[in-house]
């Protein structure tokens, strides 16, 4: 529905009284409370009459009870809070704890000359652990047997995969941490 003149006047007189852009949308028809203060805005009417009920009750003090003493009570003292702070806690951020990974030590083990293997000679069943850096003439594989269907020996393994229960233990410590 367009704001014609009348509908504008009517706006500006309901706006004046002090009805609320909700009581509005409804006096209207057609139109949405969102639409009522857009239009408001547009219009530049930010000045609003109070309604009689809220401007009629001036507001009392708050005194503190008298103890049964018989003497009043100091009231105790709070934060003042303003605006968007007036919920806000004052919580000191949990400290900041570094997880340092649990690491098992492992022999070091020496693959023999005879047993390293290079890309040319790896099969299903020898370990393709690699060893050294690639860039370099002295890299080769670990080239001893492997288990069926798992690509490193028995000494690889155990640094290659983590038992789930250690990863979900890790997982919910680092959680924690956060």
């Amino acid at each position: 529905m367009s704001w014609t003149n009348e509908r504008v006047e009517l706006l500006k007189k309901l706006w004046s009284e002090g009805l609320s852009a909700s009581q509005i949308a409804g006096e209207l028809g057609g139109v949405t409370r969102n639409a009522v203060i857009g239009k408001v805005h547009r219009l530049g009417l930010s000045g609003r009459a109070k309604t009689s009920s809220s401007a009629g009750k001036p507001r009392r003090p708050r005194t503190a009870a008298p103890a049964a003493g018989g003497a009043p009570k100091k009231p105790a003292s709070q934060p003042q809070s303003v605006g968007a702070t007036a919920l806000k806690t004052d919580i000191a951020p949990d400290p900041v704890v570094e997880l340092k990974p649990r690491v098992e030590p492992v022999p070091e083990m020496v693959v023999p000359i005879s047993e390293r293997a290079s890309i040319l000679t790896l099969t299903e069943r020898t370990c393709k652990w690699p060893i050294g850096d690639p860039a370099t003439d002295d890299f080769y594989f670990c080239g001893r047997q492997s288990d069926p269907n798992v690509p490193y020996c028995t000494y690889h393994c155990k640094i290659a995969y983590q038992p789930v229960a250690d990863r979900r233990r890790d997982r919910k410590t680092v959680a924690r941490a956060s």
